[in-house]
Parts: structure tokens; sequence; C-alpha cells
């Protein structure tokens, strides 16, 4: 069978990802990696982690593009100059950061394969406050206007509404609309990639989806927003109050939880699942995935980060 590449962008420079990088190798991967990165760090963090890695040098891409004389691990090489194997992250990345997602586009549109994945990013120094998140920062790179970010899990998996949004903008976010159109990419992705419809419950906004003003978002939005993907038929029930909704006999209903707010979904998936989640972009025209965690640079270079999101990322890909 001939594997399409999974092209992956590392990322962060000064974060845990060539760790688990060096270990995930290991295990038996049938798609051929393009790895977007500097060789110098490459070569620099594997030896202070005491790692071997060999990898086929690419020269030319338009070699990749036609996708030819790929070996397991291959390299395109970005420079980037630190004199420290690791350091502090900082802006001066960002230049590194950049070009490297710029040719994993460029990449993927030339269709040199459909599938990316990106090693953590500082959301504080490389988006600079422009983007919510990676997520939107590769919608807005490929021009995609509806797209959701799922963590995912076989036996359960959470989409936040809005992404990585401050509280007190939340509610000002969440309109019937959105939660149609989150709904409908959903189910989409859950019949291409699982061949079946999807199981949707979805929270209140408010605690108990009770609220003190006059104005209650659980009943003039997310109420009526249910109310009509019912009768499209969709598969969703609710809204939920949110502190009962990931309860062991109400989360078995569902194959997915749509919170209204980042912290409200992801706080209980990852207690519930820990490194055992991915997170994947919906809507955009390539699939997008990613470990589900940060750069962790009090961690960086002790060779300890647990490496099993990193995994289940190119396992979901590894088709």
């Amino acid at each position: 069978m001939n594997y399409k590449p999974i092209i992956i962008v590392a990322g962060e420079p000064n974060s845990v990802f060539f760790e688990l990088f060096f270990n995930v190798i290991k295990k038996n991967i049938k798609s051929p990696i393009i790895l977007i990165a500097s060789k110098k760090l490459v070569l620099n963090q594997a030896k202070i982690l005491k790692k071997n890695i060999k990898f086929n040098l690419i020269h030319d891409l338009n070699l990749i593009k036609k996708r030819k004389n790929l070996k397991k691990i291959n390299l395109i090489n970005v420079d980037f100059n630190q004199s420290q194997a690791f350091d502090k992250i900082t802006s001066k990345s960002n230049n590194y950061i950049a070009s490297c997602f710029d040719i994993a586009i460029n990449l993927l549109k030339n269709n040199v394969s459909n599938k990316l994945i990106n090693g953590p990013i500082s959301k504080k120094t490389f988006l600079k406050n422009k983007f919510n998140g990676v997520t939107e920062y590769l919608a807005k790179k490929t021009n995609t206007k509806k797209f959701a970010m799922i963590i995912y899990n076989k036996d359960l998996s959470v989409c936040p509404l809005t992404t990585h949004l401050p509280i007190k903008y939340v509610s000002k976010k969440i309109n019937k609309l959105e939660i149609i159109n989150k709904v409908k990419l959903i189910n989409n992705f859950w019949k291409k990639t699982f061949n079946r419809k999807v199981k949707i419950g979805i929270t209140g906004l408010n605690p108990h989806c009770e609220s003190i003003d006059k104005f209650n978002e659980d009943i003039k939005i997310i109420v009526p927003a249910i109310k009509n993907l019912k009768n499209l038929n969709y598969d969703i029930e609710g809204p939920f109050p949110a502190d009962t909704v990931f309860l062991k006999n109400n989360r078995k209903k569902f194959n997915l939880i749509i919170g209204m707010y980042h912290d409200q979904v992801l706080t209980p998936i990852k207690t519930l699942y820990e490194y055992d989640a991915i997170n994947i972009t919906i809507g955009l025209p390539f699939l997008r995935v990613s470990p589900d965690h940060g750069p962790n640079e009090s961690m960086i270079g002790k060779n300890k980060s647990n490496y099993l999101s990193l995994l289940n990322s190119i396992k979901f890909l590894d088709f």
C-alpha cells in the first residue's frame, strides 16, 4: 500500500517536541514522515538527549512534490541559529516557525499529502495575540471560514465552541449559527472518518443552565439551535449542566460533547484521559492533528515527558 507521507512541523524549537519525536519514531509507523525543522537543532538536541536519529535530507522540494525517494524519516532543513540545544522561548523563533508552516502548507497545496502534524507552539510569542490558537492561524493561512477544534479520544471527544478566548468574551461569541455550523462540521467529519453519525451532547453556558440575568443564553440561543438541528435529523441532546454531563453514566451516551468555552470541556477530558488524546482541526483542506499539550518549557532536556499524545497523533494519520 502506498501510504501518503505525514508532514510534521516541529514547532517551537525550545520545547519537548524532539524528545517525544525521538521516542515515537522507534514505533511501527507505516507512513513516511516529512519533518520540517532545523537540521542543526535536531542533531544538537539528539546529542544532548543521547538519541540516535537517521534521516534523509531533502535538497530538492520538487522531488518531494513528486513523492520520490522518500525514506522513513525525511528532513527539510529550515535554518535556525541558536547557540544552545535548549534555551528559553522567545520571539526569535517566530520567523523560523512561520517558514516551517509556509513550506508545509505549500506541500499540502501541491497534494504531496493531506496529513499535517505540528509540534507545540507558544501562543504568547508566536501568535502574539493575533490568533486565539494554531487552529485559527491555519484557518487564516488556508482561507478557511468554518472550522472546529476537537480534542479526540476513541471513547469520548470534546469540542469547545469558542477556543482560547478569555471568559469575559465568551457569551458575546455564542450564537445559534455558530452552534449549527460546528455540529454540521463534526457530523461530516465523523461520517467521512468513521463512517457513522456522531452522537453529540451539548452543555449550557451558565451553571445548571440557569441565569440570574434576564437574558439566558441557554434558553435564548442553545435550545433553539438544538431544536433546529434535531429537525435536520442530527443526533444531539442538551443543553446539559457542565458539572454533571461528564459523569460516567451521562458521558457514555455520547461520542462527543460540545462545550461553550475551552476549560468547560478540556478540563474534564484531560482529567479523564490525560495524554491519551489528540487535537484535531476539522474544516481545513487537509487533516491537521497535534499533540494535546504545549511546549512544556519546564521539562525540556530532561527526557521525562510523556510521548503518548504525539504517538496517537501519528497513528491517527498513519493510513
